[in-house]
């Protein structure tokens, strides 16, 4: 077997059938997403905290996933004369991006340009755009900054995406993202298990797996760090719809009969035994994150070497 048969079937083995049709079907309806975003908010500005620490002010940046937008108005707050491009795959949540950015940027501009002396500065000028984020409409080395906030695990093969996001980072350009890790909703995923019912939930890519991808897809040195978030339900009819508000399920070998009243009189049966002394249900969620910079090439299309005068110093 070649090596690169053999890096074709890693790729496959680290990859989940996940069906981007579904994926866009289930992101078609905002408003069924909509109370999970206390989760994303609460994320992006841990993100936002850890992007405050590395000296970078991009002149082009492009928000990978960008949903209804919020993380375009934070973006656009830190980096107010930057270039920028949100992307997604549903075109429903694109629609939301716009007419939030419609209803606030007269006010947001008025603003800024009074703190900055400038003009056109508002979160409402960014580029949105529909596509999938492994294809950006973008040219080689055009951005300096690629964001994605929980979007990366909605993809079937997340090491052709860091590819792709290298493909359109110039050198030195920074790459910041975060995702679910594989223990997220454990507590669930173990109820679906040991009723027998593995596909009931999407599985996520594990930390040190996604910092190999990196490494193969040209970045360097990335660091990687994962959280633990816990979020308490009294409810079970809330958790379920929180579930429901992450995204779904989007699998291809997930079974297509829906789930009948007996097994979900277990599912609830096992819940309500898993309740903490609090009294509530404690979901798990596991926030991987990750950054790493595109490195300068060390070689030529024509595989003639590159020497740098700082690695000479070095």
């Amino acid at each position: 077997m070649t090596a690169q048969s053999v890096d074709s079937q890693k790729t496959i083995m680290q990859s989940a059938p996940i069906s981007l049709a579904e994926v866009r079907r289930l992101f078609a309806r905002t408003e069924r997403v909509q109370t999970s975003q206390f989760l994303r908010r609460e994320i992006s500005a841990r993100m936002f905290e850890r992007l405050s620490l590395i000296k970078t002010n991009p002149k082009t940046l492009c928000d990978a996933g960008c949903g209804e937008g919020d993380d375009l108005f934070t973006l656009r707050s830190r980096f107010p004369h930057a270039v920028m491009c949100g992307v997604d795959a549903s075109q429903s949540m694109l629609t939301q991006a716009r007419q939030k950015a419609k209803k606030t940027q007269n006010l947001t501009r008025q603003i800024l340009a009074r703190l900055s002396g400038q003009r056109n500065v508002g979160p409402g000028n960014a580029i949105l755009v529909g596509a999938n984020f492994a294809q950006l409409p973008m040219r080689d080395s055009s951005m300096d900054l690629v964001w994605s906030n929980l979007a990366l695990h909605w993809h079937p093969q997340p090491d052709r995406v860091f590819a792709e996001w290298k493909r359109v980072l110039r050198v030195d350009g920074l790459l910041m993202f975060s995702c679910f890790g594989p223990t997220t909703f454990k507590p669930l995923r173990d109820v679906f298990s040991e009723l027998g019912h593995t596909d009931a939930l999407l599985p996520f890519v594990d930390l040190h797996d996604l910092g190999d991808m990196l490494v193969a897809a040209g970045f360097a040195t990335p660091v990687m760090d994962m959280e633990i978030l816990n979020i308490t339900y009294s409810s079970i009819e809330n958790l379920f719809q929180d579930i429901r508000a992450f995204g779904g399920n989007p699998l291809l070998n997930k079974r297509k009969a829906l789930l009948g009243k007996r097994l979900w009189a277990q599912v609830r049966e096992l819940l309500e035994q898993s309740r903490q002394p609090d009294g509530k249900i404690h979901l798990s969620v596991e926030v991987i994150n990750g950054h790493a910079f595109r490195p300068a090439p060390k070689q030529r299309a024509d595989g003639t070497s590159i020497i740098r005068f700082d690695d000479l110093r070095k």
